[in-house]
């Protein structure tokens, strides 16, 4: 688990402790979640590991088994977090968040609205990016796939840091109450332009709106919608073939 202290702060600074979420990496590309419990043990190939030998290590520690095998404890950062949670929805990775982030201009203290949650790959760094003062707003329309998210991110100990809400952007918008308060929005939906009046009513002046994409046909609605409440426009290929369509807001 991330350790939050009373600022909402990140840090890896500190023991591993009965009950926290590591990250076990047994080789390149081999990797696995799993909860610190005392009485509990993990067995791979390399042999029976105690969790109770962990406790009390830091992370990044390297641990012994009963056959004198080895694994790494491991901090679980965003970037690792991606490689290693439960795919509820298609997720996005490293290369493409960081030019999420970058695009949105997302910084510690931004408030971000996000829809939709899905796994919360994006979210979790999300989190980290607007620590830490800022918050992230994440919405599904799926109640299970919110409450599994939401599990997710207080193991990883973002929790703090995320609130997610169960609710159809598409076919709602997002709440009144954040209406003019958002420095950034993202959406990734299936249809984004049924939802574009809404993030424009959400965002602060100059603020910035990105919409995430599998098709090129997605992406002529969706900027034929955002025509008339924002200017200027950035339309990149990531990892192909998703498309980012990015604005801002008229001033």
């Amino acid at each position: 688990m991330l350790c939050s202290d009373g600022e909402k702060k990140l840090s890896f600074c500190r023991s591993i402790k009965d009950g926290d979420l590591v990250i076990v990496y047994e080789k390149r590309d081999v990797m696995k979640a799993v909860k610190v419990c005392e009485a509990s043990v993990l067995q791979n190939r390399f042999g029976v590991f105690k969790h109770s030998d962990w406790i009390g290590k830091p992370f990044g520690s390297k641990v012994l088994s009963n056959k004198g095998g080895f694994v790494y404890l491991l901090a679980p950062t965003p970037e690792l977090w991606t490689l290693v949670l439960s795919h509820r929805t298609q997720i996005l990775y490293i290369a493409d968040i960081s030019f999420l982030i970058t695009y949105l201009e997302i910084v510690p203290g931004s408030l971000v609205l996000e829809s939709g949650t899905g796994s919360g790959s994006l979210t979790t760094s999300l989190a980290r990016a607007v620590a830490p003062t800022g918050h992230v707003y994440t919405f599904d329309f799926h109640q299970q796939r919110a409450a599994s998210a939401r599990e997710d991110f207080q193991s990883t100990g973002v929790g703090s840091l995320v609130t997610v809400g169960v609710r159809d952007i598409q076919g709602e918008g997002f709440p009144d109450e954040y209406s003019g308060l958002a420095d950034s929005v993202f959406l990734d939906l299936p249809q984004p332009w049924l939802a574009i009046l809404s993030a424009g009513k959400m965002l602060k002046q100059d603020g910035t709106l990105c919409s995430f994409s599998p098709c090129i046909e997605q992406v002529q609605r969706t900027c034929e919608a955002l025509k008339s409440n924002f200017r200027g426009k950035s339309i990149v290929l990531l990892s192909e073939p998703l498309w980012l369509c990015t604005y801002k807001k008229r001033v």
